[in-house]
């Protein structure tokens, strides 16, 4: 087992708590997740996958109502279809198996239909719900995968081509796609992302921006400055770019502009 305090020093790249001396094994498991972005070519055995989705059906459901739905692509041709619409990560094609998170209100709008009642919760709220869903649904995936060895990464960019991904995957109205999981075995695994420190994003007892913007100086400069966000408007960077210089570039550019259009033109009533 690792040590605790390697594995909270990894995790934020520096230690910001004394951690316990020991963790149990599934709870260090959680600390030293990693993203995959090199897959063997090997299948994943269809009772391993099952298991590995009925997992990801044991994250918790708001009301139980269970508003989600989750599309298995094994086929190679559809999954290189949606590596290249999104064009910069061609490691997509590499993993066996890609996985579509999808919100999904028409399944219990229909439920309500067949009972005669009038579905009167069809609003943003319940598109919240459904979403928050999906994405427990994800993160449980992620830990499942993780303890049969296998390796994933998440993909939201498949939000950016939702016109073309929609009618590939058949989904009707009042389905929309959350994000993707690469899911396969790992040639390798990425060192672990330092996290923004506990000060930051841990708040005790009521919300408070006390020491931010020094946490925040401090965390840019344990982080190595990566690849400049959008170099085509910002422009180039050949130093690198510290975290919040990337989510301010980032930030800065209009992403997914026609997102509440497609959305309502799917069924999506977002009052």
């Amino acid at each position: 087992m690792k040590d605790p305090r390697s594995l909270i020093e990894a995790r934020y790249g520096h230690l910001p708590f004394e951690p316990p001396a020991e963790v149990p094994e599934a709870l260090a498991a959680l600390l030293d997740r990693r993203v995959t972005r090199r897959f063997k070519p090997d299948a994943i055995p269809e009772p391993l996958l099952n298991i590995v989705l009925a997992a990801a059906q044991s994250a918790p459901s708001k009301s139980d109502m269970q508003q989600y739905s989750i599309v298995v692509l094994e086929d190679a041709k559809r999954i290189a279809a949606i590596a290249d619409w999104i064009g910069t990560m061609p490691w997509i094609k590499d993993a066996p198996v890609l996985l579509i998170f999808c919100a999904d209100i028409r399944r219990n709008r229909e439920i309500c239909e067949r009972a005669g009642l009038e579905h009167a919760n069809d609003n943003l709220d319940t598109l919240l719900n459904a979403t928050v869903d999906g994405a427990l649904a994800l993160g449980m995936c992620v830990a499942a995968a993780d303890a049969a060895g296998l390796g994933t990464c998440p993909i939201s960019y498949v939000r950016n081509h939702m016109e073309k991904v929609a009618p590939l995957l058949s989904l009707p109205k009042g389905v929309f796609p959350i994000a993707g999981l690469s899911l396969g075995w790992p040639a390798a695994r990425n060192e672990p992302s330092a996290r923004l420190p506990p000060s930051v994003i841990i708040h005790r007892d009521r919300y408070s921006t006390a020491g931010e913007p020094e946490a925040l100086a401090a965390y840019d400069a344990r982080r190595e400055r990566a690849k400049p966000r959008y170099p085509e408007i910002h422009g180039p960077a050949p130093e690198g770019c510290s975290w919040t210089e990337n989510v301010a570039r980032q930030l800065s550019v209009p992403e997914r502009a026609g997102f509440r259009a497609w959305l309502r033109s799917r069924g999506f009533a977002l009052d």
